[in-house]
């Protein structure tokens, strides 16, 4: 049964300093906002949660939306039940591997169907607290039977119990993980709020985000200090080891891992299929989310420069860009927690060649209010759109890729999480 949503379309028009002209996108659903009811600070919904709030129940069946440029795009709710999912990775076998972060468990979607038991094997994580677990999964470009994973770690830090954010390398043999092994562990300890992404590139050298700079008073000096790994971009050999041609590799100015720094929370890495460039996403506290174009041994200014304010309203830094830091590519203002990203350049949705997708967690601190974010650009790289998908959903989208199919997957982060296939219809 496909149910079609019918959606209206808005731009607004806001001048920011970061760019000459950002297009804001809106889209106006057909239901109320609901009562706060106390649940601010709960990151995700039960589906009891949901009846309690009058939000609309996770879909079981395919719906149509409507988009900008393409209408008629089928949502395909291809497996639900996963447990606050992270991160996924495709298999050539047609699997997708997803990681579920308070759970610790990496879960198997075979055939479109979630298998029942998880894969054995995975290394302890630590999650006892709130934002800590199993995060990024990756497979190695030459034998997708190598999984990398990041994680929250318990760690003894000067005689006391702390955490790190670990990347553990296995192969994957008949749904259990052998050869398990800790090639990489973090320098520095954090709360446990440290998120992390992965993705090889076309030189088979694995990035690794480790974000952790959070607070700005306890926690944000660590972006620019040279001696721990947190708030920095981090390129990495397939065992763990630092890239020989990483631009810190022989200066000893910061650690040899370091590719980028000054960053705050990275939560999405993705690579331009045309000009090649990396693009990181990175949450802000309250505004100033960042989309960048990464160079290497490039410093993006957190927290000395920021387009944000703290959570208690003042301004992060006096001045929002200075000319010794880079400025971001893409900003938005109210925050949207921006998660994964990816471009598109698959078969089936030729108006969405060379779109950015933007998983977004939840809009301006408001639960309930995560979306599908569409970023269109002109032939010289400048951002002319924006387009707000899946409000209607009212799920925190963690990660949108393109699967080897050329189609877009959508993981949304809640306590009955979905993975969701968007299709073209026939005509």
């Amino acid at each position: 049964m496909l149910i079609s949503v019918n959606t209206s379309r808005c731009l607004r028009t806001l001048i920011l300093p970061v760019t000459s002209l950002l297009m804001l996108s809106c889209q106006p659903e057909s239901f109320s906002t609901p009562v706060d009811a106390g649940l601010t600070q709960v990151e995700t919904s039960s589906p009891q949660e949901q009846e309690f709030l009058g939000l609309p129940p996770s879909p079981t069946d395919p719906f149509v939306i409507n988009t900008f440029e393409v209408d008629q795009v089928k949502v395909v709710p291809i497996v639900t039940g996963l447990a606050n999912p992270w991160g996924m990775a495709f298999r050539q076998n047609g699997d997708i591997l997803i990681t579920e972060r308070y759970t610790g468990k990496l879960r198997v979607v075979r055939a479109g169907k979630l298998l029942a038991e998880d894969v054995s094997g995975v290394p302890e994580v630590y999650s006892d607290v709130f934002r800590a677990g199993l995060m990024a999964v990756a497979v190695h470009p030459d034998d997708d039977q190598i999984v990398y994973l990041t994680y929250t770690k318990s760690i003894i830090h000067e005689d006391e119990p702390n955490q790190s954010v670990a990347l553990t390398r296995a192969r994957l043999v008949e749904d259990r993980l052998i050869d398990v092994e800790e090639i990489f562990v973090a320098k520095g300890v954090d709360s446990a709020i440290a998120a992390s992404a992965l993705l090889f590139t076309a030189d088979k050298k694995l990035l690794m985000s480790v974000g952790g700079a959070y607070v700005f008073a306890a926690t944000g000096e660590y972006a620019q200090d040279p001696d721990v790994h947190y708030g920095k971009l981090l390129r990495l050999n397939d065992d763990g080891s630092a890239a020989n041609d990483n631009p810190y590799f022989s200066s000893g100015e910061y650690l040899p891992e370091v590719y980028s720094l000054g960053h705050r929370n990275q939560l999405g890495l993705a690579v331009h299929p045309e000009t090649g460039d990396l693009w990181a996403s990175e949450n802000g506290p309250q505004g100033g989310d960042e989309a960048n174009i990464i160079q290497p041994g490039a410093n993006y200014g957190w927290p000395l420069v920021s387009f944000s304010r703290q959570y208690r309203g003042d301004w992060v830094s006096p001045a929002p860009w200075r000319a010794e830091f880079e400025s971001p590519t893409v900003m938005w203002w109210p925050s949207i927690a921006p998660a994964g990203i990816t471009f598109y350049d698959g078969e089936h949705f030729p108006k969405w060649q060379g779109n950015l997708f933007v998983a977004s967690l939840l809009e301006g601190r408001i639960p309930h209010t995560g979306h599908l974010e569409r970023i269109v650009f002109n032939s010289r790289g400048e951002e002319i759109r924006r387009e707000g998908l899946l409000r209607n959903l009212r799920h925190r989208i963690r990660d949108v890729q393109q699967g080897p199919d050329g189609y877009l997957y959508v993981l949304t982060d809640e306590v009955d999480g979905m993975l969701l296939r968007l299709e073209p219809t026939p005509n």
